[in-house]
């Protein structure tokens, strides 16, 4: 059984940072409300912290951003509440080697497509999916900038990876399928067919001595 404790906001006041999060809004007029995301079973990401009880065997993702002296770090875990199912936790267990794999390759002279390759082969192999809706993406000063970086493609295609660059890879992993659906406010995401979903993510850079992890725990 893994315990979570989830920090207040007044935790990032002490350390001098705040989240991006807060009041984001990527153009579609509706303001993200929450500071943190918690996506809880069938929701894969965005979830808008609330009311919402955790009970035994749930698994939440948390996905948490911070900026510090104008730069952002991006990051997300899964963990299960209490005793989770054997399913559930192989599925935690994928997303986190998922998200290994991708680190690995985050070296200069390999391409964005050999990375979300081998991301989505090897969950496939797993016997689960990759959303094809939403990617990772490069982070710095802003939450979310270009380029993304998809968890499927064709190795040797896409962008190369440039000494310097930092980038939030996160693989988003759902039972079932890979549809999504987004609800009525806007933001959160669920599988379409309402199957357990995982999500992990870290910052990394891209340097010339490998892959620097810049929000690992």
């Amino acid at each position: 059984m893994v315990k979570v404790r989830f920090g207040s906001v007044s935790f990032q006041h002490q350390h001098g940072v705040y989240s991006p999060f807060k009041d984001y809004d990527p153009g579609n007029g509706v303001p993200f409300p929450g500071s943190i995301c918690t996506s809880i079973n069938e929701v894969l990401v965005h979830g808008i912290p609330g009311n919402r009880k955790l009970v035994e065997g749930d698994i939440i993702s948390v996905d948490c951003g911070t900026v510090y002296q104008g730069f952002v770090g991006d990051a997300a875990f899964t963990v299960g509440v209490g005793e989770i199912s054997r399913k559930a936790q192989h599925l935690i267990d994928v997303t986190a080697k998922a998200l290994e794999i991708a680190t690995a390759l985050m070296v200069p002279g390999n391409h964005s497509g050999d990375v979300g390759a081998a991301v989505e082969e090897y969950v496939n192999s797993e016997g689960y999916y990759c959303t094809h809706t939403y990617t990772g993406h490069g982070v710095g000063r802003e939450m979310h900038e270009d380029p993304q970086l998809p968890n499927y493609g064709q190795r040797g295609t896409g962008f190369l990876l440039r000494e310097g660059m930092t980038i939030a890879i996160e693989p988003m992993v759902l039972v079932g399928t890979r549809q999504t659906r987004v609800l009525d406010d806007q933001w959160t995401v669920v599988s379409r067919n309402g199957g357990l979903t995982a999500h992990q993510e870290n910052t990394i850079a891209v340097t010339k001595d490998g892959p620097l992890v810049l929000t690992s725990l």
